[in-house]
């Protein structure tokens, strides 16, 4: 039997530009250990690296538009929001999803990930806005596998321990058996991607065992299973941040969604890394 032990790690709040690489080595100096291994939040590596976009720059098309009105306020507001099991309050903002602010992000949704993407009710293709202050956004990481290798080095040079790297995103894996599939493009290797809003609505409508998807694993070869495993109990160490949603980010601060800024961040405790520590036990 395999028992693991969690330990979120709290650092100041990434901000574009932030010197990740040696925030994530020092909050790790004097807890990490050899066979550890250090689960990092692809948001905050796509923030301190500048993968942000400000929505309010960008001028929606004809397609944003027609899904910003009638796609997000219909048919996830009351048909798709039903079908996904979605709770009252969900399905209400979506009906009353905004329509210029829904139009830019449906537009950057469009340009940057696709239809099937865009078609989504949120994180479309890996795109997300919670935990960004004004009408930013963060993009995917390119290159996960790079960045967690990189981090993997410098924990072995810099703290002369033998850890395991891996980096994770808070969009869910939907399992069956033992095939696992995702609607977040690019998941690792054993976790299927496709479909986009159809892989979401099967597993949402079919109550299909959901775990936070890994992106990228470095300094060890993990089969998905062990994976999603380990990335499901970091991401629930890790938490919502200040919310897990931009309007549950807005209630917290009592501003409107555009309105919160980068030093009402910066108050609130993140947990951009766990160190999750395995330990088989033997029977007796």
């Amino acid at each position: 039997m395999t028992k693991y032990y969690v330990l979120p790690v709290a650092t100041k709040y990434w901000k574009p530009g932030e010197n990740y690489l040696n925030s994530i080595i020092c909050a790790l100096e004097k807890r990490v250990d050899d066979g550890d291994f250090v689960v990092v939040s692809e948001k905050a590596l796509s923030t301190a690296l500048g993968k942000i976009v400000d929505e309010s720059t960008v001028s929606p098309g004809f397609n944003a538009r027609l899904i910003s009105r009638l796609w997000m306020r219909i048919a996830w507001g009351y048909f798709l929001g039903v079908l996904c099991r979605f709770g009252q309050r969900l399905r209400r903002r979506l009906r009353e999803y905004p329509f210029e602010t829904g139009s830019r992000h449906k537009q950057v949704a469009l340009q940057q990930a696709g239809l099937l993407q865009a078609l989504m009710w949120g994180s479309e293709g890996g795109i997300d806005g919670s935990n960004l202050p004004f009408s930013y956004v963060s993009l995917p990481l390119n290159k996960p596998y790079d960045l967690a290798e990189e981090i993997h080095q410098q924990i072995g040079r810099k703290l002369k321990k033998k850890a395991h790297v891996i980096i994770v995103d808070t969009d869910k894996t939907y399992s069956f058996r033992n095939f696992h599939f995702t609607p977040r493009p690019k998941p690792i290797k054993g976790i299927h991607s496709f479909g986009g809003v159809a892989a979401y609505i099967i597993g949402r409508m079919f109550k299909l065992r959901k775990k936070s998807t890994p992106l990228a694993v470095a300094g060890h070869r993990l089969q998905a299973g062990e994976a999603l495993k380990i990335a499901n109990i970091a991401d629930r160490a890790i938490g919502s941040g200040s919310g897990a949603t931009v309007w549950d980010m807005a209630a917290r601060f009592n501003v409107a969604a555009t309105g919160i800024s980068w030093d009402m961040l910066s108050k609130i405790k993140h947990k951009p890394i766990v160190i999750v520590r395995k330990k088989v036990m033997h029977n007796k």
